[in-house]
């Protein structure tokens, strides 16, 4: 509960941020993102008998999907903007034997939510880009249970979960490809610490089917490395990305 208190902290200081340097820069104008991340997933759990890893294709994913939630808001204001995006997913991944055959196969059952906020500003702006140069938070949560079947040992069960935010700093670039169509490029790091530690890259071309509709495609990868209870922990999403913004 303090760290989600700190994550919704956070965002309200970066509202008051970017709201009070634009108050004089005109009118607000927003954007409403939802979107499908068909995303392969790794993710590695450190154990008493060593790491585990569960690898999840996305064709496997929605045979092994119980819940999925992904979009974007952002806020905009002269050169001053504020993006938040949310996922929420829940996978139940299977995998083989491991650990050399003590265990002949797993489970891995994965609720995660990732939530990040970025201040924005616009600090390059000419026809042939914009750049805009970030900083913020994200905010994770995972809850994970490892199923170990019995194999040379007998079977286990492990269960990490945990919740925490680090600090993200990152670059947006935006760039006119031809008539209707764009560019975005967005990348981040975060987290700045040993047991700590994320980032990711997201690249899209945007097709503007009229003055309030786009559609947009490209490609996402996250990642996190962070320490629960004294145990290693990784989690990868990598792939395809399909949305559709509504611009009022």
């Amino acid at each position: 509960m303090r760290k989600f208190m700190l994550t919704t902290c956070s965002a309200a200081a970066l509202a008051l941020l970017a709201g009070q340097a634009a108050a004089q820069s005109g009118d607000w104008s927003y954007s409403a993102t939802f979107y499908l991340f068909g995303a392969e997933t790794k993710n590695s759990v450190g154990t008493a008998f060593g790491t585990v890893e569960s690898k999840l294709s996305f064709s496997d994913a929605l045979d092994n999907l119980d819940l999925a939630l992904m979009g974007a808001f952002e806020a905009r204001n002269g050169r001053w903007s504020l993006l938040a995006d949310y996922m929420l997913t829940d996978l139940s991944i299977p995998g083989g034997a491991v650990l050399g055959g003590a265990f002949s196969g797993t489970d891995f059952d994965a609720r995660t939510q990732i939530f990040s906020g970025y201040a924005m500003y616009t600090v390059y702006e000419e026809p042939a880009a914009s750049i805009d140069l970030a900083g913020g938070f994200r905010w994770f949560s995972t809850d994970n249970t490892l199923e170990l079947f019995s194999g040379a040992l007998p079977g286990r069960r492990v269960s990490v979960g945990d919740d925490w935010v680090d600090p993200v700093i990152g670059a947006r670039v935006r760039f006119p490809i031809a008539d209707r169509w764009s560019g975005t490029i967005l990348a981040d790091y975060g987290g700045f610490s040993s047991d700590s530690e994320t980032w990711q890259a997201l690249g899209t071309v945007n097709y503007e089917i009229n003055q309030n509709w786009v559609i947009r495609g490209g490609w996402r990868y996250i990642t996190f490395d962070h320490d629960i209870s004294g145990r290693g922990f990784r989690f990868t999403q990598s792939g395809p990305i399909l949305g559709a913004t509504y611009r009022f």
